[in-house]
């Protein structure tokens, strides 16, 4: 059974504005958020298809604003919850070259921040629906055979980890668990070298969700349902 209605967190843009247009496209109902108050991308897609695509704004790295949204959304039920939002940092350099600012920035974001989202935000979601956050395959320790990009395989292997806990604190809840992996996509976090497109990505990750519906506890995959390492 497809997924109906969505909380789409991070949809400003890149892959989480393909994600709302992906699914307004096939008529499911989505409130997406933006960090802040700037007209972005996904407004003018909420434009096209009034009814379909409401627009709010969190900060995931402000835990006021995660709480401030839960309330606003409180009367709210959704199928799914994904947690999209997410950064990187300059590729080269290892993890001590980094800066504690920048190191700061990306785990919050990316790994500390959709915890908080999804913690807050559990109730929004249908007792047999989904959680999803938007993982990575540089998020795979087994799969780590080149090094590079190293603050931000380890954000990704710290939200796989995070979610692993979250999952162990609520063994016994119906509810489908995912950490997807998209693929190396060519967005302004990917990069023009990146191997995939959107649109060999985006359609797959939606599809790939609505076939692990109603698959209770913690599944790692890729946009092609393949399983992914830890």
């Amino acid at each position: 059974m497809a997924i109906t209605n969505v909380l789409l967190i991070g949809a400003s843009r890149g892959l989480g504005l393909a994600l709302a247009r992906e699914w307004v496209g096939g008529g499911r109902d989505v409130v997406a958020t933006v960090p802040g108050s700037a007209r972005t991308p996904v407004h003018d897609l909420a434009d096209t298809c009034p009814g379909h695509l409401e627009i709010e704004t969190v900060d995931v790295t402000v835990p006021e604003q995660i709480t401030a949204l839960r309330d606003r959304l409180a009367d709210r039920r959704f199928d799914l919850l994904f947690v999209n939002a997410g950064v990187t940092n300059a590729p080269e350099g290892t993890v001590s070259q980094t800066s504690t600012d920048d190191f700061n920035r990306v785990m919050v974001t990316n790994a500390l921040g959709p915890l908080r989202v999804v913690e807050a935000l559990q109730d929004l979601v249908e007792p047999a629906g989904t959680i999803g956050v938007m993982s990575s395959g540089q998020g795979s320790v087994a799969g780590n055979e080149r090094g590079g990009h190293e603050v931000y395989r380890g954000s990704k292997a710290a939200l796989n980890t995070f979610m692993r806990s979250y999952a162990a604190r609520h063994a016994g809840d119906r509810r489908t668990l995912v950490l997807m992996a998209p693929g190396w996509v060519r967005t302004e976090l990917g990069g023009r070298d990146a191997r995939l497109t959107v649109d060999e990505s985006i359609p797959n990750v939606v599809r790939t969700l609505d076939d692990l519906r109603g698959r209770p506890g913690l599944l790692s995959v890729d946009y092609l349902g393949r399983t992914v390492a830890w």
